[in-house]
Protein backbone atom coordinates (compact mmCIF):
# COMPACT_ATOMS: atom_id res chain seq x y z
CA UNK A 1 0.00 0.00 0.00
CA UNK A 2 1.22 3.60 -1.02
CA UNK A 3 -0.16 6.94 -0.62
CA UNK A 4 0.98 10.15 -2.79
CA UNK A 5 1.34 12.93 -1.04
CA UNK A 6 1.85 16.17 -3.20
CA UNK A 7 3.13 19.73 -1.89
CA UNK A 8 1.60 22.02 -3.59
CA UNK A 9 3.86 25.14 -1.61
CA UNK A 10 6.51 26.37 -3.67
CA UNK A 11 8.54 25.94 -0.40
CA UNK A 12 9.69 22.28 -1.13
CA UNK A 13 10.35 22.06 2.84
CA UNK A 14 8.46 25.03 4.45
CA UNK A 15 5.44 24.57 7.03
CA UNK A 16 2.89 22.83 4.22
CA UNK A 17 6.09 20.02 4.11
CA UNK A 18 5.90 20.10 7.64
CA UNK A 19 2.28 19.00 7.92
CA UNK A 20 2.51 16.51 5.07
CA UNK A 21 5.88 14.91 6.76
CA UNK A 22 3.95 14.11 9.72
CA UNK A 23 0.80 12.23 7.95
CA UNK A 24 3.54 10.38 6.08
CA UNK A 25 5.24 9.60 9.23
CA UNK A 26 2.68 8.40 10.96
CA UNK A 27 1.62 6.39 7.26
CA UNK A 28 5.08 4.63 7.57
CA UNK A 29 4.47 3.65 11.36
CA UNK A 30 1.30 2.05 10.06
CA UNK A 31 2.90 -0.03 7.88
CA UNK A 32 2.06 2.22 4.88
CA UNK A 33 4.35 3.47 2.32
CA UNK A 34 4.35 7.33 1.42
CA UNK A 35 5.88 9.49 -0.83
CA UNK A 36 6.12 13.76 -0.94
CA UNK A 37 6.32 15.01 -4.56
CA UNK A 38 6.68 18.93 -4.62
CA UNK A 39 4.80 20.88 -7.38
CA UNK A 40 8.33 23.29 -7.44
CA UNK A 41 8.53 26.85 -8.26
CA UNK A 42 8.42 27.04 -12.22
CA UNK A 43 5.04 27.93 -13.87
CA UNK A 44 2.17 25.57 -14.02
CA UNK A 45 0.04 25.18 -17.19
CA UNK A 46 -3.40 25.57 -16.39
CA UNK A 47 -6.13 23.43 -18.32
CA UNK A 48 -7.18 25.80 -21.26
CA UNK A 49 -10.80 23.59 -22.17
CA UNK A 50 -9.61 21.64 -25.28
CA UNK A 51 -10.57 18.28 -23.72
CA UNK A 52 -7.87 16.39 -25.84
CA UNK A 53 -7.84 14.17 -22.83
CA UNK A 54 -11.10 13.51 -23.37
CA UNK A 55 -10.10 11.61 -26.52
CA UNK A 56 -6.50 10.33 -25.77
CA UNK A 57 -6.29 10.07 -21.94
CA UNK A 58 -3.73 12.38 -21.43
CA UNK A 59 -3.23 16.26 -21.66
CA UNK A 60 -2.68 18.03 -23.92
CA UNK A 61 0.32 19.84 -22.10
CA UNK A 62 2.99 16.86 -21.19
CA UNK A 63 5.64 18.93 -18.79
CA UNK A 64 7.39 17.19 -16.44
CA UNK A 65 5.20 17.76 -13.50
CA UNK A 66 2.38 16.85 -14.89
CA UNK A 67 4.03 13.39 -16.08
CA UNK A 68 5.33 12.55 -12.67
CA UNK A 69 2.59 12.62 -10.67
CA UNK A 70 0.21 11.12 -13.56
CA UNK A 71 2.72 7.85 -13.35
CA UNK A 72 3.01 8.19 -9.69
CA UNK A 73 -0.75 8.01 -9.03
CA UNK A 74 -0.74 4.82 -10.92
CA UNK A 75 0.57 2.82 -8.41
CA UNK A 76 -0.78 5.33 -5.50
CA UNK A 77 -3.48 3.64 -3.36
CA UNK A 78 -4.01 7.18 -1.74
CA UNK A 79 -3.66 10.74 -2.31
CA UNK A 80 -2.96 13.69 0.15
CA UNK A 81 -3.12 17.00 -1.52
CA UNK A 82 -1.26 19.95 0.95
CA UNK A 83 -1.31 23.54 0.19
CA UNK A 84 -0.36 27.22 1.91
CA UNK A 85 -3.41 29.17 1.91
CA UNK A 86 -2.94 32.02 -0.32
CA UNK A 87 -5.77 34.93 -0.54
CA UNK A 88 -8.19 32.31 1.48
CA UNK A 89 -7.55 29.52 -1.22
CA UNK A 90 -5.39 27.21 -2.33
CA UNK A 91 -1.64 27.85 -3.87
CA UNK A 92 -3.08 28.89 -7.89
CA UNK A 93 -0.18 26.80 -8.87
CA UNK A 94 -1.19 23.92 -7.34
CA UNK A 95 -5.07 24.54 -8.36
CA UNK A 96 -3.65 24.81 -12.36
CA UNK A 97 -2.29 21.08 -11.63
CA UNK A 98 -5.35 19.74 -10.06
CA UNK A 99 -7.58 21.28 -12.86
CA UNK A 100 -5.55 18.98 -15.46
CA UNK A 101 -5.01 15.64 -13.25
CA UNK A 102 -8.46 15.38 -12.26
CA UNK A 103 -9.87 15.79 -15.72
CA UNK A 104 -7.29 13.86 -17.23
CA UNK A 105 -6.24 10.81 -14.33
CA UNK A 106 -9.76 10.37 -13.03
CA UNK A 107 -9.56 6.79 -13.93
CA UNK A 108 -6.42 6.66 -11.66
CA UNK A 109 -8.36 8.18 -8.96
CA UNK A 110 -11.34 6.86 -8.56
CA UNK A 111 -12.29 5.15 -5.52
CA UNK A 112 -8.76 5.98 -3.59
CA UNK A 113 -9.36 7.69 -0.41
CA UNK A 114 -7.99 10.92 -0.27
CA UNK A 115 -7.55 13.92 2.06
CA UNK A 116 -6.92 17.25 1.78
CA UNK A 117 -4.00 19.46 4.10
CA UNK A 118 -3.88 23.32 4.33
CA UNK A 119 -1.65 25.48 6.37
CA UNK A 120 -2.71 29.29 7.11
CA UNK A 121 -0.87 31.67 8.95
CA UNK A 122 -4.31 32.68 10.28
CA UNK A 123 -7.52 32.25 8.55
CA UNK A 124 -9.00 30.83 5.08
CA UNK A 125 -7.91 27.68 5.86
CA UNK A 126 -11.87 26.37 6.05
CA UNK A 127 -12.23 27.84 2.34
CA UNK A 128 -8.92 26.45 1.19
CA UNK A 129 -10.03 23.16 2.46
CA UNK A 130 -13.60 23.02 0.76
CA UNK A 131 -12.43 23.84 -2.03
CA UNK A 132 -9.59 21.38 -2.09
CA UNK A 133 -12.10 18.43 -1.19
CA UNK A 134 -14.32 19.47 -4.56
CA UNK A 135 -11.80 17.85 -6.72
CA UNK A 136 -12.06 14.28 -4.89
CA UNK A 137 -15.86 14.76 -4.18
CA UNK A 138 -16.30 14.95 -7.95
CA UNK A 139 -14.31 11.78 -8.81
CA UNK A 140 -15.40 9.06 -6.94
CA UNK A 141 -12.88 9.25 -4.12
CA UNK A 142 -13.93 8.59 -0.49
CA UNK A 143 -12.38 11.63 1.73
CA UNK A 144 -10.90 10.70 5.10
CA UNK A 145 -11.21 12.85 7.76
CA UNK A 146 -9.67 13.45 11.15
CA UNK A 147 -10.47 14.59 14.80
CA UNK A 148 -11.00 18.03 13.46
CA UNK A 149 -10.64 20.14 9.41
CA UNK A 150 -6.89 19.45 8.23
CA UNK A 151 -5.03 22.60 8.66
CA UNK A 152 -2.16 23.23 10.67
CA UNK A 153 -0.75 26.83 11.89
CA UNK A 154 2.38 28.69 10.52
CA UNK A 155 3.82 32.08 8.97
CA UNK A 156 7.21 31.85 9.43
CA UNK A 157 10.08 29.08 8.53
CA UNK A 158 9.46 26.05 10.95
CA UNK A 159 6.35 27.95 12.65
CA UNK A 160 3.99 24.74 12.17
CA UNK A 161 6.40 22.70 14.37
CA UNK A 162 4.89 24.73 17.20
CA UNK A 163 1.14 23.71 16.40
CA UNK A 164 0.77 20.40 18.27
CA UNK A 165 -3.01 20.53 17.90
CA UNK A 166 -2.46 21.16 14.14
CA UNK A 167 0.21 18.25 13.95
CA UNK A 168 -2.11 15.81 16.11
CA UNK A 169 -4.55 16.40 13.33
CA UNK A 170 -2.11 15.09 11.19
CA UNK A 171 -0.96 12.48 13.30
CA UNK A 172 -5.28 11.16 13.70
CA UNK A 173 -5.27 11.51 9.44
CA UNK A 174 -2.38 9.39 8.64
CA UNK A 175 -3.82 6.57 11.09
CA UNK A 176 -7.78 7.26 9.73
CA UNK A 177 -6.11 7.00 6.38
CA UNK A 178 -4.04 3.96 6.87
CA UNK A 179 -6.77 2.14 8.50
CA UNK A 180 -9.28 2.82 5.37
CA UNK A 181 -6.49 0.94 3.07
CA UNK A 182 -6.15 -1.94 5.41
CA UNK A 183 -9.70 -2.39 5.83
CA UNK A 184 -9.81 -3.05 1.61
CA UNK A 185 -13.33 -1.93 1.19
CA UNK A 186 -12.27 0.45 -1.56
CA UNK A 187 -11.27 -2.67 -3.83
CA UNK A 188 -12.25 -3.43 -7.12
CA UNK A 189 -14.23 -6.33 -5.95
CA UNK A 190 -15.94 -3.95 -3.41
CA UNK A 191 -16.81 -1.33 -5.93
CA UNK A 192 -20.72 -0.33 -6.99
CA UNK A 193 -21.83 -0.85 -10.05
CA UNK A 194 -21.35 1.82 -12.62
CA UNK A 195 -24.08 3.57 -14.19
CA UNK A 196 -23.54 4.89 -17.88
CA UNK A 197 -22.36 8.78 -17.38
CA UNK A 198 -25.23 10.91 -18.21
CA UNK A 199 -23.75 14.89 -19.19
CA UNK A 200 -26.68 17.83 -18.94
CA UNK A 201 -26.29 21.47 -19.38
CA UNK A 202 -28.58 23.80 -18.38
CA UNK A 203 -29.60 25.01 -21.65
CA UNK A 204 -31.50 21.13 -22.57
Amino acid sequence: MKVLLINGSPHREGNTFIALDEVARTLREEGVESEIVSIGTKPVRGCIGCWQCARTGQCAFQDDLYVEIREKLATADGLIVGSPVYFAGPNGSLCALLDRIFVSCADRLAYKPAAAVVVCRRGGASAAFDRLNKYFTITNMPVVSSQYWNSVHGREPGEARQDAEGLQVMRVLGRNMARMLKAGLLASEHRPEAEPRVVTNFIR
